[in-house]
């Protein structure tokens, strides 16, 4: 696959280059390379990720940082039975315990949320930071959810982080999944309470609690210069009139943005996110 001419391999981060380092210095940038497409692409273009990922496992299947990225790839194209493989692989390399909950949740991608619940519960949990225990809180409510077990979700969701006013990297998903669970469980005025606290804590647009806020609260954004909602009967100076307003400078709406995943994954693609500096 192409890789643009601004691309070196110098982007990635330091340890995945030491890990390269065992490989020919020629093979080993063309490795860099395709993990810096790998890390570009991966939220906008997950196919395109998914390709150059495929490359670099062909290239370099024993490196642990080309197998992590190739189930980062995997799983942002729910490719779920792959990304846990190569997730798998990943950990036996390097013995780390980083990728548990997204292990968990790749269970559940696959249809068994019984067994992401029983990693839930697993000793590894007791070794991952506290950003990777609230990850696998979030994949262990999803699979309460999975299984139809919305109370349990979201006392699950129920914990000091969730408690906290300090805003951390995982606060608004964790509000947002709370208020997500609270509004199944059909406790609307609790719901909007904590979809406006993720509202608070979103800096970096990572849900959509402010569409959800705003469709709880009927506000309905309409595009204004959409043909399909002028009036049919407006006679042909007005639509001319409206079309020649179009050409203008005016600033348009925000357009509706209702891109939630209808599950609560976790946040791991961070990880991946390192491989460029």
């Amino acid at each position: 696959m192409p890789i643009p001419e601004d691309v070196t391999g110098e982007e990635i981060d330091k340890d995945v280059r030491q890990e390269l380092q065992s490989l020919p210095k020629g093979l080993a940038e063309d490795v860099a390379k395709n993990l810096v497409m790998v890390a570009r692409l991966i939220d906008e273009d997950p196919e395109g990720a998914y390709g150059y990922s495929r490359v670099a496992l062909r290239l370099a299947s024993r490196v642990a940082a080309v197998r992590e990225a190739a189930g980062f790839a995997a799983y942002a194209n729910q490719k779920y039975s792959e990304a846990l493989a190569e997730f798998r692989a990943a950990r036996r390399m390097t013995g780390n315990v980083d990728l548990w909950p997204v292990m968990a949740d790749c269970e559940r991608g696959l249809g068994r949320p019984e067994k992401a619940m029983e990693m839930a519960g697993a000793p590894e949990v007791h070794k991952l930071d506290k950003a990777g225990q609230v990850e696998m809180r979030l994949v262990a409510a999803g699979a309460r959810r999975d299984m139809g077990q919305i109370d349990a979700a979201i006392v699950t969701l129920q914990s000091p982080e969730l408690a906290s006013n300090s805003v951390q990297p995982w606060t608004a998903r964790l509000r947002y999944a709370y208020a997500d669970a609270l509004l199944a469980a059909g406790r609307e005025d609790e719901a909007r309470e904590w979809f406006a606290k993720a509202v608070e804590s979103d800096k970096d647009g990572s849900t959509d609690a402010s569409d959800r806020l705003a469709e709880m609260d009927g506000v309905e954004f309409v595009d204004a210069l959409d043909e399909e909602t002028l009036d049919e009967s407006a006679d042909g100076p007005e639509i001319e009139a409206v079309e020649a307003a179009a050409t203008l400078d005016a600033p348009a709406p925000e357009p509706v943005v209702n891109d939630a995943a209808d599950r609560d994954a976790p946040d791991d693609k961070g990880d991946l996110d390192d491989l460029d500096d």
